[in-house]
């Protein structure tokens, strides 16, 4: 369905709840899927969310707030009777579930627990964090025992009642539950009745621990091309399955934050416009004056050379010319290497090879960058030396630029810094303040050194 149609139906909801007519809204919202649904709830005020979630059925409900943003979510359940939300977190899957009561007050959760049906498959996602492979998992999940025959298999399979209908393997484990495999269902179905799973599984199942960070699960995920990761305790026992669904979100999450920091900001902890202006201000303000401050090195350098300025005023034309190019020069390279990075292209032991590939495709791009620089120097009418100095340090700080954006990342990641903070307007910041020095001191060897 098209947004077009999507807003229409917006309006057309407001239009029934203006009305009063809440039956006549419900059907406009039962054209629409759950994230269709979840987009419309979220333009509504929070008493009409309220009204409108009270009168749908909890399995309609369910797939709404599972569709929203977590904080929209968790602000709507607040707002709904005890037993209402009980019955509609019984609907949800274990790890969506789990989620929500992680967002509400630690009192409500624990009331809401000994509401609900399915407490025992919720309970354990409550302990991990949710940025880990553990609150990620999902508990609702069908593990076959490697002694299974294949017949007995398919007739567990036929009885199991999943709430997603596209599995297409499944995880075999001992009596124990210790990992053992992974057995597609195509296998299963192809196979006599009478071959153990064990004989057709593939043992060389990849998993991952429950304390691991939920960017290493989608790491994995995305590198083997997984439909499902098996999350696994210390002892290798099979405590949980994570989808790619759930993985899809965290790489959304996970790039959002790395945009929102390229830009020299804190992440944000919810949606935008959910955000106050107090705490935009407090996410940014932080950033900018430690840009301020750096900043002001450019400044002091300026002073330094004030003299030299002085003397050759032509000099200070081709001032945001130079750092402009530094800086450019310098973000291309570290977002170049952040992406590297954050693909396994590259890890700290490449450090040094990474440093060379740049400084050699530094040179490529400073000597390029310097001829232009000369010939606009000349078109400009400046005396050969000054335009010489020109060229000469746009090329020094084009290979410096480089150099250091592709050195920072890397040296980011060792000390566990998040290697986005270097980019963007910090990288350009630095170049600033070193790429006048460099311009000054070529200045004062080539142009200066004779008056």
């Amino acid at each position: 369905m098209s947004i077009q149609n999507i807003d229409q139906i917006l309006d057309l909801v407001q239009y029934a709840l203006e009305q009063e007519d809440l039956d006549q809204a419900i059907r406009y919202l039962s054209t629409l899927k759950s994230p269709d649904q979840a987009d419309i709830f979220e333009e509504l005020e929070e008493d009409e969310q309220a009204v409108l979630l009270q009168h749908l059925s909890p399995e309609d409900s369910a797939d709404i707030l599972e569709d929203m943003e977590d904080e929209e979510a968790a602000e709507l359940a607040d707002a709904l009777p005890l037993e209402k939300l009980a019955r509609i977190i019984d609907e949800m899957e274990p790890d969506e579930a789990a989620d929500l009561l992680g967002d509400v007050s630690p009192e409500k959760a624990r009331y809401l627990l000994t509401r609900l049906e399915d407490a025992a498959e919720i309970r354990p996602l409550l302990i991990h964090p949710d940025d880990s492979a553990g609150g990620l998992m999902t508990s609702e999940f069908l593990v076959l025992l490697e002694d299974m025959t294949c017949a007995e298999a398919l007739t567990t399979i036929r009885y199991w009642n999943p709430e997603q209908d596209d599995i297409s393997y499944f995880f075999v484990a001992d009596e124990e539950r210790h990992l053992r495999g992974v057995v597609s269902l195509l296998r299963l179905v192809s196979c006599s009745p009478t071959v153990r799973v064990g004989s057709i599984m593939d043992r060389d199942v990849i998993s991952i621990r429950a304390g691991a960070d939920q960017e290493e699960a989608a790491r994995l995920m995305s590198r083997y091309d997984l439909l499902a990761l098996p999350v696994v305790n210390e002892r290798n026992v099979i405590v949980g399955v994570i989808t790619v669904d759930d993985v899809l979100d965290v790489l959304e999450e996970e790039a959002t934050e790395d945009i929102q920091r390229l830009g020299g900001a804190e992440p944000l902890d919810q949606p935008y416009l959910l955000t106050s202006a107090w705490e935009l201000f407090r996410k940014r303000i932080g950033w900018l004056m430690l840009l301020f401050v750096t900043g002001s090195l450019t400044g002091t350098v300026l002073r330094i050379f004030e003299e030299d300025l002085s003397r050759v005023v032509s000099l200070s034309i081709f001032i945001p010319l130079l750092i402009g190019t530094g800086g450019n020069a310098g973000s291309q390279t570290t977002n170049t290497i952040i992406r590297a990075l954050a693909v396994g292209d590259i890890d700290l032991k490449d450090a040094f090879l990474t440093l060379w590939h740049e400084v050699r495709v530094g040179v490529l791009i400073g000597v390029g960058m310097g001829i232009f620089g000369y010939i606009r120097a000349i078109m400009w009418h400046v005396p050969p030396e000054v335009a010489f100095t020109v060229a000469i340090a746009i090329f020094a700080v084009v290979v410096w630029a480089t150099s250091m954006g592709s050195i920072l990342p890397v040296v980011a990641t060792a000390l566990k810094i998040d290697p986005t903070v270097v980019s963007g307007p910090v990288m350009s910041t630095l170049v600033d303040a070193t790429g006048l020095l460099i311009y000054f001191t070529i200045a004062r060897m080539v142009v200066l050194r004779g008056m």
